[in-house]
């Protein structure tokens, strides 16, 4: 018997938007070009002796700032440039603008800050991979023609708190990276005076590894244990919990538990994936791998500054 038959099928849930005023007018002030130039991209940049041959210094804000413009505009960096002088020429007299090779060597080492809006205590990260392109034909070729040995892409893992909407870590890894290998890296960029409550994820966490680091964090993890699991030895990191889940599926089934407790959050980090993709587009521009690491942690950037412009509040209605 086929396993989708077995299940009875819900109805679709409805949604409404609750205010939609505000949601609106975020949402074209997400076009709005003033929203991204803030106050630390004008700073004064680092001071240093004016010599001949000297290239000028710009900070890391300015550099993250245009960057940023690049992304949400989707913009080749001589196009940014011009963009970038029409702006100090129209409306930010003090704004510096680096040539387009500045920009590029600059993003090879950039360290990127990501702004965040801290209003709770307590934050719920629920974590998720996806990919996105480097290289390669485009869907139609692939479907006629099959795909060459050109075709690649990158893993991005994401650290979403459910709470607020914004992503809290992210990693850019090579395709043959499993999920699970990068938790710890994702909750190291998580301060560690933060409380986290629950870390859901699907099973491909549902590692020993990964368990360890949940309970160096003081967490509850919130990870299906995958078919077939058995028990763990009582001395292993998590096996209490991990453990107890298991006995609970074979009671009352995988789909109770997961609606008992609150895995399907988890689904949050899914629509973090697809926002990032279609906001920012679905393949990297950069070709060098450090300068695809930042192009990443910018477009998260983006995202992050995006959703705290403009963040429905649905609330179900059937």
């Amino acid at each position: 018997m086929r396993r989708d038959t077995s299940k009875t099928r819900e109805p679709k849930a409805r949604y409404r938007v609750r205010n939609w005023a505000a949601y609106n007018t975020g949402l074209i002030n997400r076009g709005n070009v003033t929203m991204w130039i803030d106050e630390a991209a004008l700073a004064s940049t680092p001071a240093a002796d004016p010599t001949r041959g000297r290239p000028r210094l710009y900070s890391d804000a300015l550099i993250q700032a245009l960057l940023g413009l690049k992304s949400v505009f989707r913009l080749p960096l001589r196009a940014l440039q011009g963009f970038v002088q029409s702006l100090r020429d129209l409306a930010f007299a003090t704004l510096p603008v680096p040539n387009y090779t500045t920009l590029c060597r600059r993003a090879q080492t950039l360290e990127v800050q990501l702004p965040i809006i801290r209003d709770r205590e307590v934050i719920r990260p629920a974590v998720d991979s996806t990919g996105v392109k480097v290289y390669g034909e485009g869907e139609w070729k692939v479907r006629q023609h099959g795909y060459s040995k050109r075709r690649t892409w990158r893993k991005v893992h994401l650290a979403l708190d459910a709470n607020t909407g914004q992503v809290r870590a992210a990693l850019m890894t090579h395709q043959d990276v499993a999920d699970g290998d990068v938790l710890t890296e994702l909750l190291e960029q998580i301060p560690g005076d933060e409380q986290i409550d629950v870390i859901g994820g699907d099973g491909a966490y549902d590692t020993k590894p990964c368990h360890a680091a949940i309970a160096a964090r003081s967490a509850v993890p919130s990870i299906p244990p995958r078919e077939g699991a058995a028990h763990w030895p009582t001395h292993t990191p998590g096996a209490t919990w991990r453990n107890e889940a298991v006995d609970s599926i074979a009671r009352i089934g995988r789909r109770e538990w997961k609606k008992g407790g609150g895995y399907h959050r988890r689904s949050l980090a899914e629509n973090a994936m697809y926002r990032l993709k279609t906001l920012t587009g679905d393949s990297l521009w950069a070709r060098r791998t450090d300068s695809q690491a930042t192009e990443v942690a910018i477009r998260v950037g983006v995202l992050n500054r995006m959703a705290d412009l403009a963040r429905p509040q649905s609330v179900r209605v059937t």
